[in-house]
C-alpha cells in the first residue's frame, strides 16, 4: 500500500493531468465522440479486470481494492443513475471547457465538494460547523475574485453561457457526490464495484450521443482522434484508483485526503498557463489559491 499522503499528491497529479487532456481533446474539435471514446475506454479497462476476476479459480484472481461484486438487478439501476448523473454533469463541463481557459475552467469544477456540503445540508440535514462555513464564505469571495480575472479576457461570468453551463456541470457533479455517499456510505458499494459498472454504463449512455453525431442528426464540428482522449481515460482512472488506495489507509483523514486532492487545481493552472498560452496568469492565481484554501477549510470543517 502506498503511504497515503503520497497517493493523495499522486492523485492530485493525475487528476490535474485528466483536466489538461480534457482541455486538449475537446479544443477545436466535437465533444461527445471524444466523452465516447475517453469513457469506452475506461469501459474496457474495467471489463478486462472483470473477466480476469471472474476467470480466475474459484474467481477472486486479482487484489480485493480490484474486485467487482455481483450486483442485484436493483443494483445495477442505482449504479445505472449515477452513470446518467455524471453523463449530464460531463455534456456541460466538456463542452464549458471546451470555450473556456483551463486555468478559470479547473477552479470551478474544484468547487464541487463546496457544493457537496450545501447540498448536504438542504437534502441530508447535515449541520455546519464555523470552520466549514468560513470555507463557502472564502470559496464564494475567490470565485467572485476569479471572475474579475476572466473579465480581462472578455469572459463576463454573468452572461457567459459557457460559464453557467460549467457551473451546471459542477453542481450536477456535486449531485453525484450527495449520491455516491449514498451508494458507499448506505448501501454497501465497494469502491471498484461503482467505479467499474459506472464506466461500463457511462460508456453506453454515450453511445447513441456518438451515433447521432456521426450520422448528423444536428450541425456538429468534425472530430479529431487525439491522444489525449487516452489521457481523460487513464488519467480519472489512476487517479480514482489512488484516492480509493490512500482512504483504504487506516491512519488517512478523509478531509485532509480530499483537500490534498484539490491541488489538482495548481496542477492544470500552471498547465494552462505553459501548455496552452493562457494569459493573466497572477492576475488569476490569488483567487485559484482563495478557492483552495476555501475548499481546505469546508473539508478540514
Amino acid at each position: 500500500m502506498i503511504p497515503w499522503v503520497a497517493a493523495t499528491l499522486l492523485s492530485a497529479f493525475f487528476l490535474g493531468l485528466y483536466d489538461l487532456g480534457t482541455k486538449h481533446a475537446v479544443r477545436d474539435n466535437a465533444v461527445l465522440p471524444v466523452l465516447f471514446f475517453a469513457n469506452l475506454c475506461s469501459a474496457t479497462v474495467w471489463g478486462a479486470l472483470i473477466a480476469i476476476d471472474r476467470a480466475g479459480s474459484g474467481g477472486g484472481a486479482l487484489p480485493a481494492i480490484l474486485h467487482v461484486a455481483p450486483m442485484t438487478g436493483v443494483q445495477h439501476f442505482q449504479i445505472f443513475l449515477k452513470s446518467l448523473i455524471v453523463g449530464v454533469s460531463w455534456v456541460c463541463s466538456y463542452f464549458a471547457v471546451k470555450h473556456l481557459p483551463v486555468s478559470i475552467a479547473s477552479p470551478i469544477r474544484a468547487t464541487g465538494p463546496v457544493w457537496t456540503l450545501l447540498g448536504a445540508l438542504l437534502v441530508l440535514g447535515e449541520r455546519p460547523s464555523g470552520l466549514e462555513m468560513l470555507g463557502v464564505a472564502v470559496t464564494l469571495a475567490s470565485f467572485v475574485g476569479l471572475g474579475f480575472a476572466g473579465a480581462r479576457e472578455g469572459i463576463h461570468f454573468h452572461r457567459d453561457k459557457w460559464i453557467w453551463w460549467l457551473v451546471g456541470g459542477t453542481l450536477t457533479g456535486a449531485l453525484s457526490g450527495l449520491y455516491d455517499k449514498f451508494l458507499l456510505g448506505r448501501q454497501g458499494f465497494t469502491a471498484a464495484t461503482v467505479q467499474a459498472w459506472f464506466a461500463i454504463y457511462l460508456a453506453l449512455l454515450f453511445l447513441p450521443l456518438a451515433l447521432a453525431w456521426k450520422f448528423r442528426l444536428w450541425q456538429r464540428n468534425v472530430f479529431h482522434w487525439r491522444w489525449s482522449i487516452l489521457v481523460i481515460s487513464f488519467g480519472l482512472l489512476v487517479a480514482d484508483f489512488l484516492y480509493f488506495d490512500a482512504l483504504r489507509n487506516p491512519d488517512a483523514l478523509v478531509s485532509l485526503v480530499s483537500s490534498l486532492r484539490r491541488g489538482s487545481t495548481l496542477v492544470a493552472f500552471a498547465g494552462g498557463l505553459w501548455l496552452f498560452g493562457e494569459k493573466n496568469g497572477l492576475q488569476k492565481l490569488p483567487a485559484v489559491l482563495g478557492v483552495l484554501a476555501g475548499i481546505a477549510l469546508t473539508l478540514l470543517g
